[in-house]
C-alpha cells in the first residue's frame, strides 16, 4: 500500500472528528475521553478486533476513560489507506 500525499491525508481527516495529522506527517491521531474505563476498553476491543481483521495495528494508549490512537503505516513510511480506513472505523465505534 503506497503512501498517501498531505493533501489526501488532510482532504479524508477533515471528514473525520477530531483527528489530526502529525507534525511530521507521518501519521494521524485523536484522543479519545469515554465516560468510563469499561467505555474505554470496549472501545479499544471492537477497534482491535477491526485491526486483527486488517492486519493494520494502532498505537495507542489508555489512562482510565482516554484512549490516543495513533496510526501510521510504517511499512509505507507514513499515512496510507489503511490508516484512514480504521480511523473511520473507529469513529463509526464512538457514533453507536
Amino acid at each position: 500500500m503506497s503512501k498517501l500525499d498531505k493533501t489526501a491525508i488532510e482532504v479524508a481527516i477533515a471528514k473525520l472528528d477530531g483527528w489530526d495529522l502529525a507534525e511530521d506527517g507521518l501519521s494521524i491521531g485523536k484522543i479519545y475521553m469515554f465516560g468510563d474505563f469499561n467505555s474505554a476498553f470496549g472501545f479499544m476491543t471492537r477497534v482491535a478486533m477491526q485491526a486483527e481483521k486488517m492486519n493494520h495495528h494502532p498505537e495507542w494508549f489508555n489512562v482510565y476513560n482516554k484512549v490516543g490512537v495513533t496510526l501510521t503505516t510504517h511499512d509505507a513510511g507514513g499515512v496510507t489507506q489503511k490508516d484512514i480506513d480504521l480511523a473511520i472505523f473507529a469513529e463509526t465505534v464512538v457514533s453507536h
